[in-house]
């Protein structure tokens, strides 16, 4: 198991630490701050398990054979959950360490699962809709025999490369496998809405990036630790990756925050625009063409990592791991970096970015979104009822008595006690599944960022909201483990 001391010894690697590496270094950065027994703290360090599945998938007239990963970083609560990417670079190593960040980011947001992550190793683009399929109902097959998918024991969801159409096929695939568990439903999230889905999921890590933006913006004491002022309205934003996270956050942060989105940065360049770019039109043009190339009404970059450079208010990094190391770090000048990847600063970029005064929301809890709707999720698989379905009209005939009373007033009292002209209405719709799903978000993303920022500013030796992340998680994770009697 690697393990290096803490502090400035990452330097001791004499390379950019490797994305587990980064994330061990950043545990042990925080648990040289706690109280453990040291078993206790190697039990929450290490992966429980990994398994490596081969399996064969006759496409194209021959066989070809496919290398597939499951990790289980922890069993402190079950079932284990976390996503299934499909790429080129998966590996073992990298499964592990998303699988430790689930565990932490779990416990963080209090979803009371342990954590996992899965891989296939393969570029979906190479193939069609028919292969995937084949590809992944059969590495659905290999998992799910071995309770690798299981609505109690491990809830894969989407990830990079995948999305609600590869997990309705899982799903499918275990309900064939299980053709008398009633909560077969339950056995992945993510899934279309007619497969068993909840409304927000393809939006939630996206949104959650933006409501942690909010919630930080709440408290003036942060924003000024930032060198920032203000509200959210006009800021400028420059986002890595326009994927589904990057995507939906721009956009909910452009339409409902009045933010500027003036860079936008895709494997084949970036787009900057110091007025702001349309976040809407810019994803449509990359679903045409492939790439943000050609765009109108911006200026192209064919180095899109050099807009990472650019000065700006907030960096949203919402792709891949390790895009801000050790080579780049000094030169990012946004003075607010949330992280909507998994591990897009290194340790080592860390180091630098805090000596700096820059302040990172953490991956652990700004992408968090997605698992906590993925919660929700889960929970309405295994209750078998849509949310709101039934308390949203007795919400609205409770309104109807109140609206009604407020109308006999008015008729007494004249205009100055009219309503609005649009409050009626929205006062006296219920909420339905997405307004509920929004909201248990909003109160999720509100409450853990209260959490770490309460470590954050009352002990002198916390620095920075990731090491007070990392505490707070670490610190419930012990504590579910003693319940356990260990």
């Amino acid at each position: 198991m690697f393990r290096v001391p803490v502090g400035e010894d990452w330097m001791a690697l004499q390379k950019e630490p490797s994305f587990r590496e980064s994330v061990d270094l950043m545990f042990n950065r925080a648990v040289a701050m706690m109280d453990l027994p040291p078993g206790l703290e190697e039990k929450i360090r290490v992966c429980n398990a990994t398994y490596t599945v081969r399996f064969g998938v006759r496409l194209r007239g021959q066989i070809q054979t496919f290398t597939g990963y499951r990790a289980v970083h922890s069993e402190h609560m079950e079932p284990v959950k976390g996503g299934i990417r499909y790429a080129p670079s998966v590996n073992q190593d990298e499964v592990e360490a998303l699988a430790a960040l689930m565990t932490y980011k779990c416990a963080l947001v209090e979803t009371p699962f342990g954590g996992s992550k899965g891989g296939l190793c393969i570029d979906p683009r190479q193939y069609d809709e028919h292969e995937l399929e084949l590809i992944t109902r059969r590495f659905a097959y290999e998992l799910a025999k071995r309770d690798l998918i299981h609505p109690s024991q491990n809830v894969p969801a989407p990830d990079m490369g995948t999305g609600e159409r590869e997990m309705a096929w899982m799903a499918d695939q275990y309900a064939r496998m299980n053709t008398t568990d009633i909560n077969a439903r339950a056995c992945v999230t993510g899934k279309p809405l007619n497969a068993g889905g909840i409304s927000g999921r393809v939006e939630a890590t996206g949104r959650g990036v933006e409501y942690a933006l909010q919630e930080f913006f709440r408290h003036p004491e942060d924003i000024a630790k930032a060198g920032l002022a203000g509200t959210l309205d006009g800021k400028r934003v420059i986002v890595q990756g326009l994927g589904n996270v990057g995507y939906h956050a721009a956009k909910f942060l452009q339409e409902d925050d009045g933010c500027l989105i003036t860079g936008i940065i895709e494997r084949d360049g970036a787009l900057f625009n110091p007025e702001g770019l349309n976040v809407g039109a810019v994803h449509d043009w990359i679903v045409k063409h492939g790439g943000v190339t050609g765009f109108p009404d911006a200026n192209h970059s064919a180095e899109g990592a050099a807009v990472l450079e650019e000065e700006c208010d907030i960096l949203i990094p919402a792709a891949l791991e390790g895009v801000i190391n050790t080579e780049n770090a000094a030169r990012i000048r946004a003075p607010l970096i949330i992280e909507a990847a998994n591990g897009p600063v290194t340790a080592g970029a860390d180091d630098i970015l805090r000596k700096k005064g820059t302040v990172i929301i953490p991956d652990m809890y700004a992408n968090a979104g997605g698992v906590t709707v993925s919660y929700f999720e889960w929970v309405k698989n295994l209750s078998h009822i849509r949310f709101g379905r039934m308390q949203r009209r007795q919400e609205e005939a409770r309104h109807e008595l109140i609206v009604r009373e407020l109308e006999r007033l008015s008729e007494h009292l004249g205009d100055a006690w009219s309503m609005t002209p649009d409050f009626k209405s929205k006062y006296l719709r219920g909420a339905g599944e997405l307004e509920l799903v929004r909201s248990g978000l909003d109160d999720t993303m509100r409450i853990a960022y209260q959490s770490m920022r309460e470590v954050w500013h009352d002990r002198e030796d916390v620095g920075d909201l990731r090491v007070a992340a990392y505490l707070v998680s670490i610190d419930r994770v012990a504590a579910s483990y003693r319940a356990k009697g260990l």
